[in-house]
């Protein structure tokens, strides 16, 4: 697909007659979209499409996680609008939309609810070992030796939270209710909280019992977790990860589990989706999931309203319902 100084029109005709604005599709529309989207837009898919159309494409619509590279973005000599239907756009090349003066949007709001709660999940069936008592009672455990063994409580425990944005603070709610004691990591306190900041991830780890990561992958956030950080979290800490995969040094993260050195994980995210570390699927104190923190029918309508609000604020030319800061 590559450049063309000739354009056409920003907005085609459908089979139906309508004139409706085009927007360029970097994957294929999950079913749950299709119908509405459509109704409002000539969706393109970007594999295939002839120069002519590309080059007029305006809003660019990302619905799982290809990668946005600058190689594209220069093949798209309109564009003005990336949106994506995710929370993190780390799989967006923000320099070079930054360099064109493109807007990005996310999903906002819309999947921090469900998030958090699976997080409280993941740190729950960890502490408790909830997953394992469930396998040792299937295979006949519970019948043939008795009750599985005992594992730690919830309730009071220590939490650290690696960025408290949307889904961080909804998180630090819930694990308040529990009567757990809150303090979290960001770039910078934030004054309005009511949770404690502390200035180093190392040092949240050696304050915390269970370490939380809900922040966004950028090059600082990258492997932020290592085995220095989880030295400090400590024999008994529970590491609970459903930001990405990228934030874990994740052969050390193995290392750590199988010594010890940690006590349990409770894991919706890996560093390479969708292998997950084979010396992970034997271990009883880590819960997997295979990156489905957010995703409920609940959340998915919530986003499909925070994407079709997106794209139908930007060709009215009103104010994005959810810009993301480049």
């Amino acid at each position: 697909m590559a450049p063309t100084t000739t354009q056409e029109p920003a907005a085609r005709i459908d089979q139906d007659g309508a004139c409706k604005p085009l927007v360029l599709l970097a994957d294929p529309l999950i079913p749950k979209f299709q119908s509405d989207l459509s109704a409002r837009y000539h969706l393109l898919p970007a594999a295939g499409a002839d120069a002519a159309a590309a080059a007029s494409a305006r809003a660019l619509l990302i619905i799982d996680l290809p990668a946005v590279t600058a190689d594209l973005i220069d093949a798209l000599p309109a564009l003005e609008l990336v949106v994506a239907s995710s929370v993190g756009v780390d799989h967006v090349d923000l320099a070079a939309c930054r360099r064109r003066g493109i807007r990005v949007t996310n999903a906002g709001d819309a999947f921090a609810a469900d998030a958090a709660d699976y997080a409280v999940g993941l740190a729950v069936a960890a502490l408790r070992r909830v997953p394992a008592a469930d396998a040792y009672v299937r295979r006949g455990g519970w019948v043939a030796h008795g009750e599985y063994p005992l594992a730690t409580k919830v309730s009071g425990k220590r939490v650290g939270i690696v960025g408290l944005g949307r889904i961080g603070s909804q998180v630090a709610r819930r694990l308040a209710a529990f009567g757990c004691p809150v303090a979290y990591h960001s770039r910078s306190p934030k004054p309005s909280s009511p949770y404690r900041f502390v200035p180093t991830v190392r040092a949240l780890a050696a304050d915390s019992d269970v370490l939380v990561l809900s922040c966004a992958l950028t090059e600082e956030t990258r492997r932020v977790v290592g085995r220095e950080v989880m030295e400090a979290l400590g024999k008994d800490g529970v590491l609970v990860n459903v930001g990405r995969g990228g934030l874990v040094d994740e052969p050390e993260l193995v290392r750590c589990l199988r010594e010890g050195v940690i006590g349990g994980a409770g894991l919706d995210v890996f560093d390479k989706e969708p292998d997950v570390p084979a010396e992970l699927l034997a271990m009883d104190n880590v819960v997997l999931s295979d990156h489905r923190a957010v995703f409920t029918p609940e959340s998915f309508r919530g986003v499909l309203d925070v994407v079709a609000g997106n794209l139908e604020a930007f060709f009215a030319g009103r104010p994005l319902l959810s810009p993301v800061t480049l």
